[in-house]
């Protein structure tokens, strides 16, 4: 079949949530088919990519046969077992779908569990299971396998080279006419239930036995109940809150206790443009923001295992640094583009891997620096070879200090001198004082404080703009970035000083829109070409809670709320949130769902409400 002829492509971004087994995750969307899953872990090629493509892609739907005349769906409590009911004319079919938590050493192989239940009436369901591993290059051979030893066994079994999976279920689908897909047409009566597994495996000559879809799901269930019950928040917005918590877990790499920026790649920033990203990698950026969350909220097993995740990330050479790395801490993330694949609803290119990795990025030692700062204040130890290793950072960073870079956004075009990275090395060298004077750590504390205040007077009088009244992206121009919204939240100055207000007027004035939504900074056309790409891109969600922040210490509570309540009500019908949302089509952009914009909600939530005093002791 040729790419020339239609066939059904992805539904908005959106429509999908999210499964997790703490390894990897699916994305499935609300006409329950499963659209997007990588095995065994977020950051291996796809077994299921009509996110990218279409349906001939790989996905597994389970609907309805004949037309539906609504769609709910809710999480159970706080959990990731999804459950969707889709009502008929004639009746209400329920699906309940999970990833079983894998947390544990040892854990199982990954399995997909997919129950439909008809609550009442009649339904006709119809099920389409389409497999294709990497990246969907490669059609598997499907086959029937009736195994009657030491009990009988019937299973489908898709092998293509390496790659192999495993699908049992109740009913199994048959192959369709072109032996490209596999169907199953199931009349249902109320009380109903038809139950499928499908299981990954490195090895087709030894494959995992059978589970119990039903046992699984009650304890996926009771995984995530008991994991719920540390979070520590009853205050405002508190679905919202709990549900972002959430999803952060779920992007979290039980091995190694990593955090991935989103489980999606190349989801377009832009319709059309080239923004396409892999988001499957740990970035350092995220570690301040990541350590905040988990432990204002309760989650201070999360925070540990993720500080120590950085640990082992950054260790080696500070010259090495990179500002990401792969989920057991990879060094090498090569980008590369497949080719084969349309894109996103006809986006291209879709990207493979993260070229970024090598690029000079200064805020990431400040962010390093800071996270580190804010564990020993929480009460996580420092070790001694901890100590020295932030040292050694410290005494690389004041050698590379006046060199420009790619900055926070890792633009592709040509490096500057950006206002952000040059604080965030301020923020280096602060905390570094603050280890020596507060903490009693050894060092060149003098030194430190030297850096640090010619790093304040080079900021103050190279980032500022009298003219604009405000803090511009980089040095030397006039053009603004939303990251300025940060200089109170790090402590560089208070949220009163009429600087940062005039950067809060023009972030507003130029960059904010629909009252709620702020740019990061301005792209498309008549906007520079810092970046080296393309298209308008949508509203940044994690800028938009940074007004928030900026806002509420700017001492306009009640206008920051307002704006808090406003962007809590853009997360679609499960609580997820992507990286951006593009106001002029309503609709969601860019890799989902992204954990820098619930961090950033979750944050907002500490910094407004509650969990104000907890945050502030943090930034004094």
């Amino acid at each position: 079949m040729s790419r020339a002829e239609p066939s059904g492509g992805p539904g908005r971004i959106e429509d999908y949530a999210l499964l997790s087994d703490l390894r990897t995750a699916a994305l499935i969307g609300t006409d329950g088919s499963v659209d997007w899953l990588c095995l065994p872990r977020f950051d291996a090629p796809s077994c299921f990519c009509r996110l990218l493509g279409d349906e001939r892609d790989g996905h597994w739907r389970i609907a309805p046969a004949g037309r539906v005349e609504s769609v709910r769906r809710r999480y159970r409590d706080d959990s990731l077992v999804l459950e969707t009911d889709f009502r008929t004319a004639t009746g209400t079919l329920r699906l309940i779908d999970h990833l079983p938590p894998r947390e544990r050493p040892g854990a199982a192989e990954p399995c997909l569990v997919r129950i439909a239940e008809c609550l009442d009436g009649t339904v006709d369901l119809r099920m389409r299971w389409v497999i294709r591993f990497a990246y969907a290059d490669a059609v598997p051979w499907v086959r029937r396998v009736r195994d009657t030893s030491p009990v009988l066994d019937e299973y489908l079994l898709a092998v293509a080279g390496p790659h192999s999976a495993v699908l049992r279920g109740d009913v199994l689908p048959r192959p369709a006419a072109d032996e490209r897909a596999h169907l199953l047409d199931h009349p249902m009566r109320a009380g109903q239930r038809l139950r499928w597994v499908m299981q990954w495996s490195p090895d087709s000559r030894n494959l995992p036995g059978p589970v119990d879809p039903e046992g699984e799901t009650t304890a996926s269930t009771e995984f995530w109940r008991d994991w719920a019950q540390r979070i520590d928040w009853e205050g405002p917005h508190r679905h919202a809150v709990r549900r972002s918590l959430t999803v952060l877990k779920g992007l979290t790499y039980a091995p190694t206790g990593g955090i991935v920026a989103a489980p999606s790649c190349s989801l377009p920033e832009a319709l059309p443009g080239d923004r396409n990203w892999d988001y499957r990698y740990c970035w350092l950026r995220d570690a301040t923001l990541v350590l905040l969350a988990m432990d204002n909220f309760g989650c201070s097993q999360e925070a540990a295992e993720w500080r120590d995740w950085l640990l082992r990330a950054v260790a080696g050479d500070p010259a090495d640094l990179q500002p990401m790395y792969g989920i057991g801490g990879e060094r090498h993330l090569v980008e590369w583009e497949a080719d084969w694949l349309p894109g996103y609803q006809g986006v291209r290119p879709v990207r493979i891997g993260n070229a970024a990795y090598r690029q000079l990025q200064m805020d990431v030692f400040g962010e390093v620096l800071d996270v580190l700062h804010l564990a020993r204040e929480r009460g996580l130890p420092e070790s001694e070879d901890g100590w020295a290793m932030q040292r050694g950072m410290l005494a690389h960073l004041e050698r590379i200090r006046h060199r420009p870079d790619r900055g926070l956004w890792e633009v592709r075009g040509p490096e500057q001198y950006f206002t952000h990275s040059r604080l965030m090395v301020w923020v280096a060298f602060d905390r570094a004082v603050r280890a020596a004077e507060e903490d009693g750590l050894p060092g060149p504390v003098e030194r430190w404080r030297e850096l640090r205040d010619e790093m304040r007077a080079e900021i103050l009088e190279h980032g500022y703009d009298q003219r604009l009244g405000a803090f511009t992206q980089y040095y030397g121009s006039s053009t603004l970035d939303a990251a300025a919204l940060r200089i109170p939240l790090v402590g560089f100055l208070p949220g009163h000083d009429e600087r940062v207000l005039g950067t809060i007027r023009a972030v507003q004035r130029d960059l904010q829109h629909d009252r709620v939504l702020v740019d990061r900074y301005s792209t498309g056309e008549g906007s520079s070409d810092l970046d080296g790409q393309t298209g308008a891109e949508g509203s940044f969600l994690a800028c938009s809670f940074w007004m928030v922040d900026a806002l509420a210490l700017a001492g306009r509570a009640e206008e920051a709320e307002r704006m808090f309540g406003e962007l809590v009500e853009l997360t679609n019908d499960v609580g997820l949130l992507a990286e951006e949302y593009d106001v002029r089509c309503g609709r969601f952009t860019g890799n989902f769902p992204q954990a820098f914009s619930h961090l950033a909600l979750v944050n907002s939530a500490a910094v407004l409400y509650g969990g104000r005093t907890r945050w502030e002791r943090s930034r004094r």
